[in-house]
């Protein structure tokens, strides 16, 4: 690979997590090695029971989907946009792919080979973590026999699990291993690990550990026929043992076994091989240690049968929130696990809708706008969705339609009792001027986007960012390539919504002071929200639309991807990326703290410097705001 394209792959990757933890020197040597993978619409790059491949791999531009099989049907997992990781069971386990990655448009991936990146996870725990939370999210547990064939999230909850994502949790293992002494011949091994329905054993010297023997030691080295089965354990067994303390976290046992190439890990009373053993680390220990937690209230979700069991699961999301924010989880990363969960509950609510109702006439699709569109909710807020359905003959339409605002009362309604405020604006589903056919939405989008102003109180920019949450794709897809084709040469729809964003009333005033609100119920707080979040929010927006970031919903994601597609400008871009994390963080707190919506920040609670830090991620604003009046012609709107 020539000198200039390796740069340019290693200037891309440093964009994106785990890669900014690497030197620029590490990025060339891994750029280099790349193999650029083009994929076609709806080409698959490994499917379920393939082989593992000798590289993960990165979207460098278009969509992939991650799916697998639950329940007979394919089920979409995760979408992975540009910078996204993405096919790391190599690096964490043995078996074949658990799940398919397919193109869901004309695509482009980066296959970075395991053997050249190994080194760098086994140096950097930064990169390790990173790697063990993706992995985390998009992966199943292939040792469960009782759960086989389902999601890892799917994994039975026991009492000994945690409520919170903790990538830095003691972890559950093994503490009544098989221990045999070094004369113990390998068929009676053999025969007591069979019993046990276990794939290993502990050789020990007055209860220390001195070897292991796993099923591969007895696959390479009896077999083959290497060694009778008479011969003692010892002339099989793999030696030293690799040794942790009780107390070793899940990363730090991720770290041991990438550094030595093993699959198990030796827990004794101080961490050496000259104490106590206290039991065994197995790969599937650590595989259901890192996704355990967020796939309990998926399980729970999935199992709910009434509103007020979904009500139980929204709440331990809030302090899985709240403790994976006091640990410094990414936020984009809580994000994302929030977002899927939130959407099970969605999904969960229109099944239990359609429970009572019966089916459905026609297909439909039901999509999430709003913050829960981007994936941006982590605080209880009000409803915001819409509901789709495909064209039918006209004197079916009266009571397909019914049906469906039926059906969307129902599910607004359960969601309501789950915590979620019906829209003030009325923008949910069960409001008939949005629940329509496909036919009724198109002309409701070319309305917007061609006249738009015409019947500017009828408008919301909300519509533009959104999520399906259950039904027919394809539906979902179809509103998508519409927004994209009347985004072509539309000045007067990018002028209409240039002067939305900056119709916000600024952050800061002349003397770099806080706007507070003057009067009413907040007197004399920040209110974050609409003077912070969302002009940064809306101008993602703005951008995205008019560079067709088609499928880039979240506001951090899209300003990263802006950087790269617009370089002029990228410093602004990624200044408003920062901005939006710390914008939110502070937002999030307020709202767990005072459980409401945290929208009003009162200035005078932050110390001195969480008041310049709030003030440092305002001012990105103000070059946000001269990008927009300089990118579009703001004139007939202004």
């Amino acid at each position: 690979m020539s000198n200039s394209v390796a740069e340019n792959i290693a200037n891309f990757l440093r964009e994106y997590p785990p890669f900014n933890y690497l030197r620029h020197d590490e990025l060339i040597q891994v750029a280099t090695s790349i193999g650029v993978v083009s994929l076609d619409k709806h080409k698959t790059l490994f499917k379920i029971d393939d082989k593992l491949h000798d590289s993960f791999y990165v979207v460098a531009s278009g969509v992939i989907n991650l799916s697998v099989i639950a329940d007979a049907e394919e089920t979409l997992l995760n979408k992975c946009y540009p910078g996204d990781v993405f096919g790391l069971r190599p690096f964490f386990a043995k078996n074949n792919y658990m799940m398919t990655a397919k193109a869901r448009e004309d695509s482009i991936v980066y296959a970075i080979p395991i053997a050249v990146f190994k080194p760098f996870v086994a140096q950097n725990p930064q990169v390790l973590d990173f790697l063990l939370e993706s992995f985390a999210t998009n992966t199943r547990n292939p040792f469960d026999k009782e759960n086989r064939s389902k999601l890892i999230t799917d994994n039975v909850y026991t009492e000994n699990q945690s409520n919170e994502i903790q990538y830095f949790q003691s972890l559950s293992y093994n503490k009544m291993p098989l221990k045999v002494t070094a004369n113990t011949a390998v068929k009676d091994v053999a025969q007591l690990m069979t019993e046990n329905l276990i794939d290993s054993a502990i050789i020990i010297d007055q209860n220390c550990p001195v070897g292991i023997v796993t099923d591969t030691d007895f696959r390479t080295k009896i077999a083959n026929g290497r060694f009778p089965i008479t011969v003692a354990i010892d002339k099989i067994m793999s030696a030293p043992v690799i040794t942790v303390p009780e107390n070793v976290s899940v990363a730090e046992a991720q770290l041991l076994l990438l550094k030595h190439n093993v699959s198990h890990l030796c827990v004794t009373t101080d961490g050496s091989d000259k104490s106590e053993v206290k039991g065994i680390i197995s790969e599937h220990d650590l595989i259901v240690a890192q996704a355990n937690n967020p796939g309990v209230l998926i399980k729970e979700i999935k199992r709910s049968l009434s509103p007020k069991e979904l009500k139980l699961v929204r709440e331990k999301l809030t302090d899985l929130i709240q403790s994976s924010i006091a640990k410094n989880i990414p936020l984009p990363h809580i994000y994302n696990i929030t977002g899927e969960i939130i959407t099970a509950i969605i999904r969960r609510s229109v099944e239990l809708a359609i429970l009572d109702l019966g089916s459905p006439p026609s297909r439909f699709a039901w999509l999430s706008i709003g913050s829960q569109g981007r994936k941006e909710q982590l605080l209880l807020t009000d409803q915001d969705s819409i509901l789709i359905f495909e064209d039918v003959a006209p004197e079916k339409y009266r009571d397909v339609k019914d049906y469906f605002l039926k059906l969307a009362k129902r599910t607004t309604t359960i969601l309501e009792k789950v915590g979620y405020q019906f829209c003030p604006n009325g923008h949910m589903a069960s409001n008939m001027l949005w629940c329509k056919s496909m036919s009724d939405w198109i002309k409701q989008y070319n309305n917007w986007m061609k006249m738009p102003g015409e019947k500017s109180n009828d408008i919301s920019s909300i519509f533009f960012d959104y999520e399906i949450a259950f039904g027919e794709g394809k539906i979902e897809d179809t509103i998508s390539d519409l927004i994209v084709s009347n985004t072509k040469n539309n000045a007067l729809f990018f002028d209409y919504l240039g002067n939305d964003t900056l119709r916000k009333n600024p952050p800061l005033n002349f003397f770099k002071k806080f706007n507070v609100e003057e009067e009413g119920e907040y007197k004399g707080k920040f209110d974050i929200k609409n003077r912070g979040i969302m002009p940064l929010v809306d101008g993602a927006r703005l951008f995205a639309l008019s560079l067709n970031l088609r499928g880039i919903n979240n506001t951090h994601a899209r300003f990263k991807q802006l950087a790269l597609v617009d370089p002029k400008f990228s410093e602004i871009y990624l200044n408003c990326a920062d901005a939006f994390l710390i914008l939110s963080k502070f937002r999030t707190l307020e709202g767990l703290k005072n459980d409401n919506s945290g929208d009003f920040i009162n200035i005078e609670e932050l110390n001195k410097a969480e008041r310049e830090r709030l003030k440092n991620a305002l001012s990105p604003m103000k070059d946000l705001e001269e990008l927009i009046k300089d990118k579009f012609q703001l004139t007939q709107f202004s």
